[in-house]
């Protein structure tokens, strides 16, 4: 009680911002090792509490219009994103919100058309060792032609994204590239939810500051041939879940969809260098 907000809000941050235990902090803010381990307990829970509606929520249409206008900028019209992280085994991707979504039909309904090709399911940028669905959209190894070995270094480029993205997490909060020090499993998803939180605030407001040519603002959403519709609907029976991981599951709507972006990139890039 004799110890102030700010003493405590200090610990709790120095320990996600530098990934120290508990005990260093004694020196610099006069807080013994288990009142520093409860007011991080406590400030994460209640970032979590007071924001999480906010900055962990999915994403809304205008949130899906401006990820297109992302994607598109970048050269894959419709791409929602970049999946590259150690959750690549088929079991845990069936676990996994991106699947559960598209299953349930939560997803953003996405109608576009690449090189004369009409297509009804975003998709998101993945390295080889994922499996051929219809949601994912490949890079080519060892690729043979001047409009695959393009295609494959657009690919490349864009999906490196994410990883920057956690990189960026990760040395902002150290404490989530240490091991986990012996909490409970509830103290850990907070942790982790209160640094997600914490950083998609200092994107917010540092997003003025960042570099390049794209226009990060809603000004433009809706000025593109994609369409997006976002459902919360009734869960769906059997036959209609069944269906779509049928659809999901199509290697050759994946493999068509892959061939249509190496044209469009072409068309799109091809020829950058001669003008050049």
């Amino acid at each position: 009680m004799g110890l102030t907000p700010l003493q405590k809000c200090t610990s709790a941050i120095r320990m996600l911002a530098y990934g120290s235990s508990a005990d260093i902090v004694d020196e610099y803010v006069r807080i013994g090792e288990s009142t520093a381990i409860e007011c991080l307990e406590r400030f994460v829970m209640g970032v979590n509490e007071v924001f999480g509606a906010e900055y962990l929520r999915r994403p809304n249409n205008n949130d899906v219009e401006h990820i297109l206008q992302m994607g598109e900028s970048r050269g894959f019209p419709s791409m929602l994103g970049s999946i590259d992280c150690s959750n690549n085994d088929i079991n845990v991707l069936n676990q996994s919100n991106v699947f559960n979504d598209i299953l349930e039909g939560r997803a953003a309904s996405v109608q576009y058309t690449i090189n004369g090709s009409p297509y009804n399911m975003g998709y998101y940028l993945a390295d080889g060792i994922y499996p051929e669905l219809a949601t994912f959209v490949k890079t080519i190894s060892m690729p043979q032609g001047e409009k695959r070995k393009l295609f494959a270094q657009h690919q490349e480029s864009a999906r490196k994204d994410v990883e920057r993205a956690f990189g960026v997490l990760q040395s902002r909060f150290a404490i989530i590239r240490g091991p986990a020090r012996a909490w409970h499993m509830e103290t850990l998803k907070h942790t982790i939810y209160a640094c997600i939180i914490l950083h998609n605030m200092i994107v917010e407001d540092e997003r003025h500051t960042y570099e390049g040519d794209f226009d990060y603002s809603y000004d433009n959403v809706g000025n593109n041939n994609s369409t997006t519709e976002t459902s919360n609907g009734p869960h769906p029976n059997l036959a209609t879940r069944l269906q779509r991981r049928a659809n999901l599951r199509e290697k050759q709507v994946h493999r068509q969809l892959q061939g249509d972006l190496v044209e469009h990139i072409w068309e799109r890039f091809g020829h950058e260098d001669d003008e050049n």
